[in-house]
């Protein structure tokens, strides 16, 4: 794939995101893909920071957006090649401070079948 195609992926990424829009969001991703978070180590232990396929991504995510409405992301950075876009980006939230994010999707087949997040 081109890097501009998987720039595509990732902007459709963050509007999903933004918006809040669950399902938007889900069908970028491969059926079985992984999802790893530091958010998530530290919120859910037992998973160690990894979720694997839609249905861990879906409660994952629906569980950030019911309890973050105003969770919102300013890309400051994308860089793609042929299978992985790297994301420079600032996570706000109301009463947080803001925080620098990098994340990493993996797209296969024009579907992201991994993303790791890295911050802090």
């Amino acid at each position: 794939m081109t890097p501009e195609k998987l720039q595509s992926i990732a902007f459709k990424w963050f509007d999903a995101f933004n918006n809040h829009n669950l399902e938007q969001l889900l069908s970028l991703y491969d059926d079985d893909a992984e999802h790893f978070s530091p958010k998530l180590k530290i919120r859910k232990p037992e998973t160690q920071g990894l979720v694997k396929g839609k249905q861990a991504l879906r409660d994952w995510w629906q569980d950030a957006f019911d309890r973050l409405p105003s969770l919102h992301y300013k890309v400051t950075s994308l860089t793609a090649n042929s299978d992985r876009v790297f994301m420079e980006y600032v996570r706000t939230v109301d009463g947080d401070e803001d925080m620098l994010v990098a994340e990493v999707l993996d797209i296969k087949e024009n579907k992201i079948i991994a993303s790791r997040v890295y911050h802090g």
